[in-house]
C-alpha cells in the first residue's frame, strides 16, 4: 500500500473512498518512568519515551493501512499524526488520510 502525505500520486488517477484512521495509547511502565525522570536533571534524549512514541506511530499507520485495506484502497493520501497526551507518561497516536483506488 503506497502511503504519501500529498494529495496526489503521480501519474495517478484517484478516487477518493474516505477517511481512514488509526490510532493507540501507549504508556510505559514505572521502572521507565523513573529513569527517565532523572535523565531531566541532566538533559539528552529521552530514549525510552523516543521508542514508545515510534512503536506507537507504527501500530497507528499499520491500523490505518488495515482500515484502507478493508475499503480496497490502493493507496493513503494526506496522511497525517496527531499526538495527545493522555496522562502523565502516556500519550495517544493518531494516523489519518484519505483512501484512495487508482481509476484506469
Amino acid at each position: 500500500m503506497i502511503l504519501v502525505n500529498t494529495d496526489y500520486i503521480s501519474g495517478k488517477e484517484l478516487e477518493m473512498l474516505g477517511l481512514v484512521k488509526g490510532s493507540t495509547i501507549q504508556t510505559k511502565n514505572v521502572g521507565h518512568d523513573i529513569t527517565q525522570s532523572f535523565k531531566t536533571l541532566v538533559g539528552g534524549e529521552l530514549k525510552a519515551y523516543n521508542d514508545m512514541m515510534n512503536d506507537a506511530r507504527a501500530l497507528a499507520t499499520k491500523r490505518m493501512q488495515q482500515e484502507a485495506q478493508a475499503m480496497g484502497a490502493d493507496a493513503v493520501v494526506n496522511v497525517r499524526y496527531a499526538t495527545s497526551a493522555i496522562m502523565a507518561g502516556a500519550a495517544e497516536v493518531m494516523a489519518y488520510g484519505t483512501a484512495v483506488k487508482f481509476v484506469g
